[in-house]
């Protein structure tokens, strides 16, 4: 996917993804996303949001991991980014 610039509306997001608004509304209540919130309470989604709710929908819907799958999967992805940074300090 190409690098984008800026903030993005649900709407916007959605239609990258071919996805309904409350797909994402749903990821986000489950806490695998948090865009930011304008001062109108609207979601803003930043590139980092994006490609995290790109890498979501790869897990879900190509591969078939169910949101608790999910979850884990970004947890340890953390856990191994946070030990590679670790290392590289030693």
């Amino acid at each position: 996917m190409k690098k984008r610039k800026g903030y993005f509306s649900i709407s916007a997001v959605a239609q990258m993804f071919s996805i309904h608004q409350q797909t994402i509304r749903l990821y986000e209540k489950e806490g695998l996303i948090t865009p930011k919130r304008s001062g109108g309470n609207t979601r803003l989604f930043s590139e980092e949001d994006i490609e995290r709710l790109e890498e979501i929908i790869h897990l879900t819907h190509n591969i078939g991991v169910n949101l608790a799958g999910v979850e884990m999967v970004l947890k340890l992805q953390k856990q191994i980014k946070k030990l590679q940074n670790e290392m590289n300090s030693l």
